[in-house]
């Protein structure tokens, strides 16, 4: 795809982020030519002086044909805003990054996905509390999404891996470089047996400032949020925010109310985060209580014209099963077999008296 260079190309260019890259393909239609425009062309399109003197100095100094092929010499895949495989949850959020950078494979399963984040000087029971809750999230079919870190972060990708699950680190630098640095053999696991995330460009160092905004990329690419240890000031407390703002589910671990590092969880908890103590309460809350034998059936039943006819129909809201037939003009027995099958492979829910809803994940599998 010619356009990927250029997707690559302005990501190199400091200052312009989502809202500036969605407003210069407003402008001219086309990602190449906003980076081929004059300067007259691209303060008229709404750049301000700083971005177009950042932009100018790239233009000059990258080699974009050099750049690609250091990304395919790292084994490092690209989506951007234009990839039909681009993450379907991700898109969904405010300002997707318009590029992300992945050493591993994503998968369709992927939409099944929980973050399970929290502090970086975990307890005894902190750990105790990550490591069953994630093993029995990936052991149900559950993509388990964090970030790295040292304490929850190394627990919960460890115990998705020993599991047999898949897991995604999102990092706040280059998928090339590693930090922490002792979660060097880690990394390369989850790279194994997952994905190492990042909208950062190669060789970007892993500064402080990267660090809150991939948090919101932690959320972006789940369901729900798990916050199973955190103190009040919790790098974790962030992630919980974003999936707030992103209409994701967000969910807290209770412990002791002496405990420091139960300070954040518990006040999330106050302020309407929902208890876990148990990760069926977390399948339930989400409808993955079938997520395992749903990833199944979408690989040994392809969607058919019917089920996409009638998938068209619920998407606005729930419809009972005979308004769904008359809709769709088949046959109700036809609409129920074929609802029962959509049901088993998590693109539909039933709602109660009948009524069927298309499901949350189902946008782009």
């Amino acid at each position: 795809m010619d356009s990927l260079r250029y997707y690559i190309a302005f990501n190199l260019v400091q200052g312009i982020g989502p809202a500036r890259l969605r407003g210069l393909l407003d402008a001219f239609g086309d990602i190449g030519r906003a980076w081929h425009a004059s300067a007259d062309a691209l303060v008229a399109a709404g750049l301000d002086r700083r971005s177009l003197d950042n932009l100018r100095e790239t233009r000059a100094r990258v080699d974009l044909e050099d750049e690609l092929r250091k990304i395919a010499a790292a084994g490092v895949r690209v989506f951007t805003w234009e990839s039909a495989d681009y993450p379907q949850l991700l898109r969904e959020i405010p300002a997707p990054p318009p590029v992300l950078y992945v050493r591993g494979r994503l998968e369709p399963e992927d939409a099944w996905a929980v973050a399970v984040v929290g502090t970086r000087r975990a307890s005894a029971y902190g750990r105790e509390v990550t490591h069953r809750l994630a093993s029995e999230l990936a052991r149900s079919g559950i993509t388990v999404v964090s970030g790295l870190a040292r304490g929850i972060d190394g627990v919960a990708h460890r115990a998705a891996l020993e599991a047999g699950g898949r897991t995604l680190a999102v990092l706040g630098c280059g998928v090339d470089q590693v930090y922490p640095p002792e979660h060097r053999e880690l990394a390369r696991q989850i790279a194994a047996h997952g994905a190492l995330i990042s909208e950062y460009p190669l060789g970007t160092p892993p500064e402080a400032g990267n660090f809150p905004p991939r948090n919101r990329l932690i959320s972006g690419l789940s369901l729900g949020v798990l916050i199973t240890e955190a103190g009040r000031g919790s790098g974790a407390l962030i992630t919980a925010d974003y999936a707030a703002e992103q209409g994701r589910d967000v969910f807290a671990v209770p412990g002791p109310i002496f405990a420091a590092a139960s300070g954040g969880t518990n006040r999330l908890i106050q302020d309407g985060a929902k208890v876990v103590l148990e990760t069926a309460d977390i399948l339930r809350e989400l409808n993955l209580s079938m997520a395992a034998e749903q990833s199944q059936a979408r690989e040994v039943l392809p969607a058919s014209e019917i089920e996409a006819t009638l998938l068209s129909h619920l998407e606005a809201g729930p419809v009972h099963v005979d308004e769904l037939g008359r809709a769709a003009g088949l046959p109700i027995a036809q609409v129920t077999s074929t609802l029962a099958l959509m049901e088993l492979k998590g693109m539909i829910r039933q709602v109660g008296g009948m009524k069927y809803v298309a499901a949350r994940e189902t946008g782009g599998g």
